[in-house]
């Protein structure tokens, strides 16, 4: 389970890490990371902790198969909270391939998303267009 501190609960805090992080989608879910936000509701200077919140629609299944994704990809993101910047906002919303997918997959697809949203923005290690 995730610790309190790093819970992401209030409506504002997800549509901001939507509407202002940057995304990226893999077959089984879509990531959404805002850097460094900072918390106007904490208190001080201090650097609030990473937070992250789950997006598990009925598409996924019935409420067995929805809760049980939820479970998998709140334990997955734990283990990975550690390589986030501190103060970053993080919303993982699982696509409807999800509910059948098995726990490996679910940990690929998000390690591969967080590694492209973490990459250095303005660089383009494919080559792109000069």
């Amino acid at each position: 389970m995730l610790p309190t501190e790093n819970r992401l609960r209030r409506r504002e805090d997800f549509a901001t890490a939507v509407r202002r992080g940057r995304r990226a989608g893999r077959p089984l879910l879509v990531v959404h990371l805002r850097s460094g936000a900072t918390d106007p509701h904490a208190a001080g200077e201090m650097v609030p902790p990473t937070r992250a919140g789950f997006v598990v629609s009925k598409a996924i299944g019935n409420a067995v198969v929805r809760n049980k994704v939820q479970r998998r990809l709140r334990h997955l993101v734990r283990d990975r909270l550690d390589r986030l910047p501190a103060g970053s906002l993080v919303v993982v919303r699982a696509l409807p391939g999800a509910g059948d997918a098995e726990y490996d997959a679910l940990a690929r697809d998000l390690d591969a998303a967080l590694q492209r949203l973490l990459r250095t923005p303005g660089r383009d290690p494919g080559g792109g267009a000069p």
